[in-house]
């Protein structure tokens, strides 16, 4: 252990949070202090579960119970005492939020210097009064466009989309946007009592009938009598026969948009859209404001084609005015407003950044994006003395990138502020101030302090799995790599910066794609490779099912151009691996996820108890009501609710936070209930499981990719995007491999240590030996040299990429000079020849 600085510390004592034993250590101030240990160790638990919450804590106690309610607070953490912590500020791994009308200049606060500059030193149009700034903002009533109310695209849903084919009888289901089932019947029998003919084509019914169906507002209520046919319904009317019920109409198109707009389920939203075609808006032509807020101009644009202009483009304007001599007014705002803008965008470029426009909608950015966006904004602010918590801050960066990143986390300290980084990235790590190692191992073998004091010194922690790689310990690098069996030919590539390109996949190896941030590589494989693959095989691609807050607005799909050429033919199957949620409530886990709920289910049923009382497997979910407990519904806890302090949720009294009814408790496994079950790691039920193939095939291959430290009943909203793409890898990896298949991967050595990044290259190989495809989107070097073929996509971000540097073996991209992946990964291969 290193030697106690003279410097500041922060004095940590008695740390229980998660999985941390009961830990005491000494942190320096006003150093770059990076947690690492692998996957699970609990470094997060000590950053953030403890370090930022205690921080937050404090900082709320000095605000009012009013107003503490509307901060997002975390838990009290479970810790003896902390001396000598600042104010912290968190800058967490989070996906961009839902709502579309979000963007980067409005998470930048840069929209705003624009909608400043525009309103005091635009050109205006002779005899127009001044704008102010509010109406330069589509999400004003005085800035948004008239006819798509500041969406920038209107929804068309016309007869062709809602009646497809015309031949049809509305009995025969000609209006296609109605459901199939029971209340599509419904609308059909409102229809007859109402006069209508269901039963011609839909061509022959008058055009008023037609446009009535489908568009009118109006909801008349009428009886309904189900299998009666028309004449009958007709008498039925006639002689105010009691009907089977009262049924209310709703038009085609009003059906629609109501079910899209309110809706509960995924699914039936994604049904409606399918009839709903997004268009342009005729008016602002998507520009989302009014006519007279666009007729302002600054260097001869309006500020909706100032915001579509890369950040880097926006530099080179702004740099120039900052500095002219001032005269006037008008002068005097433009100099100050573009030095402000200046200055952010500088931060921002460093960071690489320089590719995304101000209108980019925050949904679409990756969340190492969003963090990076929201810490060019911390460096513009000039704190001083607070300590920044960032969650894997090189996530998704290429090491060009990272490179820049360390620089500005350096102008941070340099400011007088301590950096505290959780990451697994060497480079990172290899920057250090300091470094604190959890570890050993992960979940409940983690939780202890393997190493605290400056890098040098982590050499001689015999039991540092970080240090083998710091130190280039573990060289891993196959001697020759696979020969493709043939190829995928693509050509005519064309989506966002990559137009019209031809590119060949091999097939039959393992493919990494890679790039620095916004070269085009998702844009390349995980948007166009996928699309055309799954359209050529008949496949459903998977489609993001969140919808925004603000309907109707929904991002605008580009179409896909390009076209498959040859070897679509040798592939039998399309599996993408994302890093999308595997489930949108606590209900969903991993075991629900991955099948492993059934199985185990299963095994309780057929306990001899179980049996004797006749529980089927379904009495041991807690979705189940025979099941769970009646109090807490199979939650596990319940929500107190305070009127000025935030919700508290606390564990069930009835169940003590099992979810299960006491019945169900008492059928045991092995002396184990199935919510003691639920509580184990991976690992741990791995070795519970042993003697029981089928389960244990399961989780050995969860914990094979590196998930070993999670519990099995962990709910699917604590998972981070790694660990849920790697959960869907090893749900894949159970199916039996018939090879020729097609696997695609996009980052997924995200938070994962690199020694876990070994053991997910020991599957991916696995699944090229047995005849597969593996094409994956990485930056990170160590699956980059363990790859067969690399394709590099470049050379700059933005306009200044989507062109294919170089596709090839491995070790040849070492000798392209245009490409900036090689100069890293000649470094790499370089360290391990010498090691």
């Amino acid at each position: 252990m290193a030697e106690r600085s003279s410097k500041k510390m922060i004095i940590v004592r008695g740390a229980r949070e998660h999985n941390l034993k009961d830990l005491s250590l000494e942190i320096p101030r006003d150093k770059l202090v990076v947690f690492t240990g692998i996957s699970g160790s609990g470094k997060s638990s000590l950053a953030f579960g403890t370090l930022y919450a205690e921080a937050q804590r404090r900082y709320l106690e000095s605000v009012s119970p009013y107003a503490r309610r509307l901060f997002n607070q975390m838990s009290v953490p479970e810790v003896d005492s902390i001396e000598g912590l600042p104010p912290a500020v968190a800058l967490q791994q989070q996906r961009g939020g839902t709502s579309t009308r979000s963007s980067v200049g409005s998470v930048t606060t840069l929209s705003n210097l624009l909608r400043m500059l525009y309103s005091r030193a635009g050109d205006y149009p002779d005899n127009q009064s001044i704008i102010y700034a509010e109406g330069f903002s589509p999400n004003t009533p005085q800035g948004a466009c008239t006819v798509c109310h500041g969406l920038g695209s209107v929804f068309e849903i016309n007869e062709q989309t809602m009646v497809p084919n015309p031949r049809l009888s509305i009995r025969e289901g000609a209006i296609a946007s109605w459901p199939k089932a029971w209340q599509g019947q419904n609308q059909r029998d409102i229809l007859v009592s109402m006069g209508y003919n269901v039963d011609v084509p839909w061509k022959e019914l008058s055009k008023h009938d037609r446009e009535w169906i489908l568009f009118t507002e109006e909801t008349p209520t009428v009886p309904v009598y189900p299998g009666f046919t028309p004449k009958e319904t007709a008498k039925a009317i006639q002689n105010k026969k009691t009907p089977d019920y009262m049924g209310t109409f709703i038009g085609a198109k009003p059906y629609i948009l109501k079910t899209f707009s309110s809706s509960q389920s995924e699914l039936m939203k994604n049904r409606v859209r399918q009839y709903m075609i997004s268009t342009t808006c005729p008016l602002c032509e998507g520009k989302r404001l009014n006519k007279a807020s666009l007729s302002v101009k600054f260097e001869g644009k309006d500020i909706a084609e100032l915001s579509r202009l890369p950040l880097s483009a926006l530099a080179r304007i702004f740099d120039h005015y900052t500095g002219l001599s001032a005269k006037n007014e008008k002068q005097i705002v433009t100099q100050r407003i573009s030095a402000d803008i200046s200055s952010r965008l500088s931060v921002m470029l460093e960071l690489g950044l320089g590719y995304l426009t101000l209108e980019r909608s925050t949904p679409t950015l990756s969340p190492g994006e969003l963090q990076r966006l929201r810490l060019a904004t911390q460096v513009h602010s000039n704190l001083f003395g607070v300590v920044y918590v960032l969650d894997e801050p090189s996530a998704g960066l290429h090491p060009a990138d990272t490179r820049a990143l360390l620089n500005v986390l350096d102008k941070l300290k340099k400011a007088g502020n301590s950096i505290f980084v959780v990451e697994h990235e060497i480079e990172v790590i290899r920057h250090a101030d300091w470094i604190i190692d959890v570890g050993p191992g992960a979940g409940s073998d983690g939780g202890q302090i393997i190493y605290n004091g400056v890098p040098e010194g982590l050499q001689r922690a015999t039991k540092s799995l970080t240090a083998d790689f710091l130190f280039d310990k573990t060289p891993h690098i196959p001697v020759e790599p696979r020969k493709p069996v043939s190829n995928l030919c693509l050509s005519g590539v064309t989506r966002h910066n990559i137009k019209g390109v031809d590119i060949d996949f091999p097939l039959g190896v393992m493919t990494c794609v890679t790039g620095i941030s916004g070269s085009g590589k998702s844009s390349l494989v995980s948007q166009v490779l996928v699309e055309l693959v799954a359209s050529s095989l008949g496949q459903q691609v998977e489609i993001d099912t969140e919808v925004t807050k603000d309907f109707p607005l929904v991002e605008i799909p580009l179409p896909v151009k390009g076209k498959i050429t040859s070897g679509i033919e040798k592939i039998s199957r399309l599996i993408v691996v994302d890093q999308k949620p595997i489930g949108r409530t606590p209900r969903s886990n991993l075991a629900t996820y991955t099948g492993l709920f059934d199985l185990v289910r299963k095994r309780f049923s057929s306990t001899p108890l179980a049996r004797k009382r006749k529980y089927d497997a379904g009495r041991f979910s807690f979705n189940v009501a025979k099941g769970r407990c009646p109090h807490c519904q199979g939650e596990g806890y319940i929500m107190v609710e305070l009127l000025f302090l935030p919700s508290v949720y606390t564990p069930c009294p009835t169940c003590g936070g099992t979810r299960y009814n006491s019945d169900t408790l008492e059928i045991t496994y092995k002396k184990k209930n199935i919510a003691e079950v639920l509580e184990m790691t991976v690992d741990e039920a791995c070795d519970f499981f042993d003697d029981d193939p089928g389960v244990h095939r399961s989780l050995r291959l969860l914990g094979d990719v590196g998930l070993g430290y999670i519990k099995l009943g962990q709910s699917a909203t604590a998972l981070s995007g790694g660990e849920a793409q790697r959960i869907k890898l090893a749900t894949e990896l159970q199916k039996t491999q018939k090879g020729s298949a097609l696997y695609i991967l996009d980052e997924p050595t995200t938070g994962l240590h690199p020694s876990d990044v070994e053991k997910l290259l020991i599957q991916l190989n696995h699944l090229v030996d047995s005849g597969n495809t593996v094409i994956v989107v990485e930056h990170d070097m160590q699956v980059i040299a363990q790859s067969d073929w690399i394709i590099d996509i470049g050379p700059g971000a933005g306009d200044q990429g989507g062109n294919i540097v170089y596709s090839g073996v491995t070790h040849g991209l070492t000798r392209i000079k245009e490409s900036k992946t090689a100069p890293f990964l000649k470094r790499y291969l370089t360290s391990f020849q010498s090691a």
